[in-house]
């Protein structure tokens, strides 16, 4: 899956735990009608993945959506959900003045039409 917006916040780096757990928060505002702000994890060597990123930028993020069990000290099951980003990429916000798109090519060799078929074979339609 993928979250294509804005970078609105990239939080620092942050060792969870004592076991050097490392953790990095991102907010990305997504640009649609009703805007949405989401929130996505880097977790232990992807938290490096945004140090070439700034608030401001427009990117698209491929997350894996996580889930997992809790069952607290009542015995009652409680459900939480993560989004994990895995890899980021700036996308360009629009071309550059001027630029000319490039040229569609032409096919390389025209449609040829198929010569084996028999219209008594293909009539098998119900009407």
């Amino acid at each position: 899956m993928e979250v294509l917006g804005k970078v609105r916040v990239i939080e620092p780096t942050k060792e969870v735990g004592g076991n050097g757990f490392r953790k990095r928060e991102l907010v990305v505002t997504t640009e649609e009608q009703y805007p949405q702000h989401i929130l996505i994890s880097f977790v232990q060597d992807k938290c490096d993945l945004l140090n070439s990123y700034q608030v401001g930028d427009q990117v698209k993020v491929s997350i894996n959506l996580r889930g997992r069990e809790w069952i607290n000290p009542q015995g009652e099951a409680k459900y939480f959900n993560d989004i994990q980003g895995w890899r980021i990429e700036k996308v360009n916000q629009s071309a550059p003045v001027g630029a000319v798109p490039p040229p569609m090519q032409a096919p390389t060799a025209p449609f040829e039409p198929a010569t084996n078929f028999n219209e008594a074979e293909h009539d098998d339609l119900p009407f």
